[in-house]
């Protein structure tokens, strides 16, 4: 399954980035952002 994960910002918590990632890259994000503090939206991608 793939995730769509989306940077947020620190402001006024609009996206200021996208990736389209598998289950072990969000693991790594979520990691990475839990240690910054970096805000994420992460949501299953559709595929067409």
């Amino acid at each position: 399954m793939r995730f769509e994960i989306l940077r947020l910002d620190d402001v006024q918590g609009t996206a200021t980035d996208t990736l389209i990632a598998d289950a072990d890259t969000v693991r790594e994000f979520v990691e990475r952002a839990a240690r910054t503090g970096e805000r994420l939206y992460i949501r299953p991608f559709k595929t067409v």
